[in-house]
């Protein structure tokens, strides 16, 4: 039996889950820096704000109608065991979590990019990959204290990074219509640099998921869950897109634009204070989206451990209800995957998140017939609309697996080929660990029983 938080302990509340949300999925403006400069302004605002009606809306959905029908620690690993059974929860709770290793690497190397902005000897040498260690500890310590603690802390830090594109985004518009600069909105992108933009802009709307693991820490989760879902995705759209068209109307070229690029662009418009605000705002966008995704990938092994898929020592608790063991493996197996050149290879996560959330997708559809009567405080939609809701994602799943057949990884290794090993493996975890685990420990209950 799962067990709950007592009611004496204080639950997460409707604004600090927005704000865990948005860390989990966004982090702010960070990371869409590619996008401009692949792609161009317009291209880049076609593919942001078009990329939440076939990717993250559907998905949003899904998640308000699962959160809300099934609102258990564990979130998608418990909705897709429960329907479609104990081998296939297994499959979604090994995608995720070997999702998690590529994923989890990018945030520490984002908050070590920004801070070498402020001095590049703080972060030569070792002591890059000590900074990154210390974001992996101050997040584990952090999530010790519970799921509140963690979307309080949440708003703070979603409140500090997004003040300076506040600031950026007037300068531009205001300099747009004072100064009128060229705005060359039609750069061409090849082919190549597209498929890149649009594969970063699905990187940077997915994990709307991952929010679901911590559900009975959410304060009224059947009723938050899909109000929290639909506001992220209004919320995140915006703070992409307005700081992109500020930029535009102020005259900056995006030309050559990558990672760490808005340093650049707010120094044009507001001097280097605005600068380094806006590296300070990069810093913390690292560790936020770290300590919330902490929160998030921690309740599937306890989920796991406790149907016996795991060793049941990562189902312990401490008096605030955190899973103590699963955050401090986690946190030990993220920080030995620091050095891996994995990193930008986003579409390997891509594909193995890809795969989990199809799962999903299809644990919606198969519950609509075989629960007919499950209690659903949020619906998303009559059975044709469930069932058409996957198709944009799938769309978008299948084309980032038709771009990365050939990115290379390794040698001649293509990253797919890898991506697909590494999903074959849970299988094999299943019969081989996981299973003989379950019947053992069945075993011992009916023996004690």
């Amino acid at each position: 039996m799962r067990l709950g938080l007592n009611d004496s302990q204080r639950k997460m509340r409707f604004l600090p889950l927005i704000a865990a949300t948005y860390f989990m999925v966004s982090g702010g403006p960070y990371g869409i820096e590619d996008i401009l400069g692949g792609a161009g302004f317009a291209a880049a605002l076609v593919i942001l704000l078009g990329m939440p009606f076939f990717w993250s809306l559907p998905t949003a959905l899904m998640i308000g109608e699962l959160a809300s029908a099934i609102p258990a620690e564990g979130g998608f690993y418990v909705w897709v065991r429960r329907a479609l059974g104990p081998f296939w929860g297994y499959q979604e709770g090994w995608l995720s979590l070997s999702a998690s290793i590529f994923d989890m690497a990018i945030y520490p190397a984002i908050f070590v990019l920004y801070l070498g902005k402020f001095s590049p000897a703080l972060t030569e040498g070792w002591r890059g990959f000590a900074w990154s260690i210390a974001v992996v500890v101050l997040c584990s310590i952090w999530n010790l204290r519970g799921a509140p603690a963690v979307g309080d802390g949440s708003m703070g830090l979603f409140a500090l990074l997004l003040a300076p594109f506040v600031v950026l985004t007037f300068l531009g518009v205001w300099r747009g219509l004072t100064v009128h600069p060229a705005v060359q909105w039609g750069q061409v992108a090849s082919g190549p640099a597209l498929s890149t933009a649009v594969l970063v802009a699905m990187w940077n709307y997915m994990g709307w998921d991952n929010a679901s693991t911590v559900a009975q820490e959410v304060e009224n989760p059947q009723r938050n869950y899909p109000r929290a879902m639909v506001a992220c995705t209004l919320l995140v759209a915006v703070t992409y897109a307005l700081p992109l068209v500020a930029v535009a109307m102020g005259g900056i070229s995006v030309e050559s634009f990558t990672t760490g690029d808005w340093t650049t662009a707010a120094s044009a418009l507001g001097g280097p204070l605005l600068g380094m605000m806006v590296v300070a705002g990069g810093a913390l966008t690292g560790i936020g989206m770290f300590n919330a995704l902490v929160l998030s990938y921690t309740r599937v092994p306890m989920a796991m451990a406790e149907d016996g898929m795991l060793p049941g020592i990562l189902a312990r608790r401490n008096r605030r209800g955190v899973p103590w063991v699963s955050v401090l493996v986690c946190g030990v197996a993220w920080a030995l995957a620091l050095n891996l050149p994995f990193e930008r290879l986003i579409s390997i996560d891509l594909i193995l998140y890809g795969s989990s959330l199809l799962l999903e997708f299809v644990a919606l559809i198969v519950l609509r017939f075989r629960e007919p009567d499950l209690p659903r405080p949020f619906r998303a939609g009559n059975l044709a609309v469930a069932c058409s809701l996957a198709v944009g994602p799938a769309a978008m799943i299948a084309y980032a697996i038709y771009a990365s057949r050939q990115e290379k990884l390794m040698g001649s290794t293509s990253a797919l080929l890898f991506a697909v090993l590494v999903a074959l493996l849970g299988p094999l975890l299943y019969w081989f660990m996981a299973a003989p685990l379950a019947r053992h420990r069945r075993g011992t209950e009916q023996a004690r029983g």
